[in-house]
C-alpha cells in the first residue's frame, strides 16, 4: 500500500500545482469624464484612459498558462460611492508594437469578464470587492503560437468611475478625482478533466452600446446584426456573450427585466433575461447607503422581480455552441424587442466573440449593422431602417409561404388578419435576416 500511495501523492500534487500571474496591483482609476491624468503608472503598464490600463503579457507568462484558468479581479473603494460598470479585455496588438491607443484600428479586442461595482464608502469596511471568472477557454488563445507570431497579447482592466457625489458625501473625498483601485491576476493549473480544443479566436463586439443615449422611446429599435465571413468550415464553434442594460432614471432599462434573443443565420440559439437572483450576498460590500439595497434585507422574490444584475457581482458570461459553420458569410442577430429607453436614456452594452476549430483568425471580416424594426406589434406598417439600405422585404406566413414582396423600406401588413408574420429582409451588401412581427 505504501508503494502505491507515494506515486499517487506525486501525481496528485502535479495536477494541483498552481501558478499565479499578477498583471495589475492596485492601479488607480480616475474621473472617467476628466482629461487623462499624468500620475505615474506601474512598470510596464500603460494608462489608455483614466478608466483603463493595459499591460502586455510576456512570453514567459504566456508559456506558464495551463488548461485550467481562473481570472480574479479586486476593486477597491476610493472616491466614487456609486455602482459602476467595469471589465477585463484581451487586446490583440500587432507584434512588436510598443504601445497603442483605445482607438487603434489595428488592435482587436474581446471582453472576458464584466462586473458592477458596489456602492462603497472608503471609510467603511470591507473596502474591496472580489470578482472571479472561470476562463479555461483562454488557454487556446495564450498557447496559440500562430496567433502569438502575429499579435502580442495585452490585458486591459477597466472601470469607469465618477467622483462628484463622493466629493460631498464621503469623508476625505473633497476635491479628489481618484475613484477606484484595481488588482488583477490569473491563477492557472493543469486539470485532466478540462478539455479545450479551440485553435482560433474571432473577436466580434467589444463593449458595443445599443441605443447609447441617442435614439427613441419606441420599442423594436434595439437590434444589432453582426456579419462575419469564415474562410473555411469552423468545427464546434462556441460564442461568448457579455451584456448589461443601463439607464437608471424612472423605468430605466437596468431596472426592467426584458427578454433577450440571439439568432444565428435566422435560427434562434439563445434566449435569456439578465439577472433574476437575490443580491443579498453582496449587501456586505454596499457600505454606502443607496436606494437599491436599502437598510434591510429583502426577499428573493423581491430581488428577482426586477434586478438585471447586483452591485458588487460579476456579470455572467453566456455562451452557445453549434455543431459547425460552413465557409462563407454568416449573420448573428442580437435583439431586445421590448427595450424602450424611457426619456431617450440608457444603453445595452454588448460584447461578443467566437472560438472554434479549423478556422484561421479572420478578424478583418467582421462588420456590424444597427437595425430598427418598428412598430411591433403594428396595426398596419412595419418600418425598417438601419446603417445599410433595405433592398428587399418578403412578408412570410409562419409556415414559410411568401405573401408579398417589396423593395421599399417598410412592410405593409394592412391586408392581413391579426397574427404573427415573418419578414425576410435583404440589406445592401448582401446581409440577410428574418424578423418576427405581430399584426394587431
Amino acid at each position: 500500500m505504501k508503494k502505491l500511495l507515494l506515486p499517487f501523492i506525486i501525481i496528485s500534487s502535479l495536477f494541483n500545482s498552481q501558478t499565479t500571474i499578477n498583471v495589475f496591483s492596485q492601479v488607480i482609476f480616475y474621473d472617467g469624464y476628466a482629461n487623462t491624468v499624468t500620475q505615474p503608472v506601474p512598470a510596464n503598464t500603460i494608462r489608455l484612459a483614466n478608466f483603463r490600463y493595459t499591460r502586455k503579457l510576456t512570453d514567459a507568462e504566456l508559456n506558464s498558462f495551463q488548461n485550467k484558468i481562473t481570472l480574479n479581479v479586486n476593486i477597491g473603494a476610493l472616491c466614487d460611492n456609486y455602482d459602476r460598470i467595469g471589465g477585463v479585455h484581451i487586446a490583440l496588438v500587432p507584434k512588436g508594437q510598443a504601445s497603442y491607443t483605445l482607438n487603434d484600428t489595428q488592435v482587436k479586442r474581446f471582453e472576458i469578464g464584466r462586473y458592477i461595482t458596489p456602492f462603497m464608502n472608503k471609510n467603511i469596511s470591507p473596502t474591496e470587492v472580489p470578482y472571479s471568472y472561470e476562463v479555461n477557454n483562454l488557454y487556446s488563445v495564450f498557447s496559440n503560437m500562430t496567433l502569438r507570431n502575429t499579435y502580442d497579447i495585452w490585458v486591459e482592466l477597466d472601470v469607469f468611475g465618477v467622483p462628484y457625489a463622493a466629493n460631498t458625501q464621503v469623508a476625505g473625498c473633497s476635491g479628489r478625482n481618484d475613484v477606484f483601485a484595481g488588482t488583477l491576476n490569473f491563477v492557472t493549473s493543469s486539470d485532466p478533466s478540462v478539455s479545450s480544443s479551440f485553435n482560433t479566436i474571432l473577436p466580434m463586439l467589444d463593449s458595443d452600446p445599443l441605443n447609447n443615449y441617442a435614439n427613441t422611446d419606441v420599442s423594436g429599435q434595439t437590434v444589432r446584426l453582426v456579419n462575419f465571413n469564415l474562410s473555411q468550415t469552423a468545427a464546434n464553434p462556441k460564442f461568448f456573450i457579455v451584456t448589461t442594460p443601463h439607464g437608471a432614471n424612472s423605468g430605466g432599462e437596468e431596472y426592467v427585466r426584458r427578454q433577450n434573443y440571439v439568432s444565428l443565420d435566422n435560427a434562434q440559439v439563445l434566449t435569456f433575461k439578465p439577472g433574476g437572483k437575490s443580491c443579498e450576498p453582496y449587501r456586505m460590500y454596499n457600505t454606502q447607503p443607496n436606494g437599491i439595497y436599502g437598510n434591510y434585507a429583502q426577499s428573493e422574490s423581491w430581488w428577482t422581480s426586477w434586478n438585471n444584475w447586483c452591485p458588487g457581482d460579476a456579470v455572467p458570461i453566456r455562451s452557445f455552441s453549434v455543431a459547425s459553420l460552413s465557409a462563407g458569410n454568416h449573420t448573428l442577430k442580437y435583439e431586445v424587442p421590448t427595450a424602450v429607453f424611457n426619456g431617450q436614456q440608457g444603453q445595452i452594452v454588448l460584447s461578443m466573440y467566437m472560438q472554434s476549430q479549423n478556422q484561421n483568425l479572420s478578424v478583418q471580416d467582421v462588420a456590424t449593422t444597427d437595425v430598427s424594426i418598428y412598430p411591433n406589434p403594428t396595426a398596419d406598417y412595419v418600418q425598417i431602417k438601419g446603417s445599410k439600405k433595405v433592398k428587399h422585404i418578403s412578408i412570410l406566413s409562419v409556415d414559410g409561404r411568401t405573401l408579398s414582396e417589396t423593395v421599399d423600406s417598410k412592410a405593409d401588413l394592412t391586408a392581413y388578419p391579426a397574427g404573427t408574420y415573418i419578414l425576410d429582409v435583404l440589406l445592401e451588401g448582401g446581409v440577410r435576416f428574418s424578423h418576427k412581427v405581430i399584426k394587431k
